[in-house]
């Protein structure tokens, strides 16, 4: 008798969930990770987004990040701290749904394409490629968030800006004044860093995590005597989705950081450095030139510690999240 053939990526099988339950799992703890370590580190990202838009002025408002983080917490109060935090968390729970999903998908087409059956864990460069390839889907989604975030973060920093909070514009009035002056396609201003960030950002954070998750597993399954065969990623511990995602998170935003700092500065140049009527609208490549021309390597670089540190302990929550809930509901 013949043997059944291996299920195709969208078909289910007697040992794995259906592919709708599956997605609805990726959905559900990739939303719920991201809004966590969204709310943690939201403070940290107006700083960061805060430095890059001061690069290509010709006076810096701020010394550094605590100057930053101080001068907006002493002027503005825990609000200000938490500036622009609706669109960010609707960006957590979209980029992170999108990931996970994206992430588990693309991995199971691979297995399919190559023969493999849906059990078997990949190599870290066919993960690399599921994690480049998910990075590339959340990229188009996650840009207008983005950019109604970073209008949000400097919007104390324009100088007609009323000091009153309680007077600016929310996310859904700056969502449609964009919508209004630019167009549709203008909801995408800053897609190419966006896309470059999250398209290699993902590849090495998905492989970084996975890389050194199954390093902590099989170290753990050989004091314990057990031969690698018997293990899988799914065997993790909840300190070792931390430590392994600590890891992923700091080398996703520095490898990628100059991406972001460009698409940042293009997103926020309206409020801090409009053009006259009539000017094109910034490149990517004619901003990154600007910035690199004004500051060197350094100004792409502006608030890249901060963002390193603050990313560490919020990668770490984000799969200490989704891999106990993946455990807790398998």
């Amino acid at each position: 008798m013949e043997a059944a053939p291996d299920a195709l990526p969208w078909e289910g099988s007697n040992s794995e969930p259906s592919p709708a339950i599956r997605a609805v799992k990726d959905i559900t703890f990739g939303s719920i990770a991201g809004m966590v370590s969204k709310v943690f580190e939201h403070p940290f990202d107006l700083t960061k987004v805060r430095l890059q838009s001061q690069v290509l002025d010709s006076t810096a408002r701020f010394n550094g990040p605590i100057d930053c983080l101080f001068r907006t917490w002493r002027d503005e109060g825990v609000r200000g701290l938490y500036r622009g935090l609706p669109a960010p968390i609707v960006g957590a729970m979209v980029e992170n749904a999108s990931l996970f999903l994206s992430y588990s998908e693309l991995q199971n087409i691979i297995r399919w394409v190559n023969a493999q059956p849906l059990s078997q864990d990949l190599s870290l460069p066919q993960l690399a490629l599921a994690g480049a390839g998910a990075g590339t889907v959340t990229s188009f989604l996650l840009t207008p968030v983005e950019l109604v975030k970073c209008k949000m973060q400097v919007q104390m920093l324009v100088p007609e800006s009323s000091p009153n909070p309680r007077l600016l514009p929310g996310p859904i009035s700056v969502f449609m004044s964009v919508l209004r002056s630019t167009g549709f396609r203008g909801l995408w201003l800053g897609q190419t860093g966006t896309l470059i960030r999250e398209t290699g950002g993902s590849a090495a954070w998905f492989t970084c995590k996975e890389f050194v998750g199954m390093h902590l597993i099989r170290r753990r399954a050989k004091a314990s005597g057990l031969s690698p065969s018997e293990i899988t990623r799914k065997d993790i511990l909840p300190w070792e989705s931390a430590v392994s995602g600590a890891c992923a998170g700091a080398v996703f935003n520095f490898s990628m950081f100059p991406a972001d700092s460009v698409k940042s500065a293009m997103q926020t140049e309206e409020e801090l450095r409009p053009r006259e009527k009539g000017v094109p609208r910034p490149t990517f490549l004619g901003t990154a030139r600007a910035m690199y021309k004004a500051q060197g390597l350094r100004g792409l670089y502006a608030g890249c510690g901060i963002t390193v540190a603050r990313s560490i302990p919020s990668s770490a929550i984000i799969f200490l999240i989704f891999d106990g809930l993946s455990r807790r509901f398998a």
